[in-house]
């Protein structure tokens, strides 16, 4: 018998994090939804979880007002992170070359409109 059709409802409810500082410790692209397309997704640890948490959207300024976006990689004909991406403002606003060039790195975090947390680069 699947063991998931016999499991029970807990007592735990799921925590909201605050927007706090977090620490990057990895991170991975992955391809995601039915397009497949790359996005990078953020392992972080933050103040109030002993667990990491996964963050791959950013609040940054686009065309003169803020906007979440999320992490995609999109490359240009050279196979480099394109410039002017979401992408790319944030790993510049963080002083990183490459999206492993953010392993280590302590970045704010602020509330999206759904309540997720999500980098800010603002």
């Amino acid at each position: 018998m699947n063991e998931e059709l016999q499991t029970e409802i807990g007592n735990e409810e799921a925590i909201s994090l605050k927007p706090l500082a977090v620490v990057i410790k990895e991170v991975n692209v992955e391809e995601v939804g039915e397009k497949k397309a790359k996005k990078a997704i953020f392992s972080c640890q933050h103040p109030d979880s002993e667990t990491l948490i996964k963050i791959s959207a950013v609040k940054w300024e686009s065309k003169g007002k803020l906007e979440v976006t999320g992490l995609w990689v999109n490359l240009d004909s050279k196979k480099l992170i394109r410039k002017g991406s979401a992408l790319a403002n944030f790993l510049q606003s963080n002083g990183a070359k490459s999206i492993g060039g953010m392993v280590g790195k302590s970045i704010n975090t602020v509330l999206d409109e759904k309540n997720y947390l999500a980098f800010k680069a603002y």
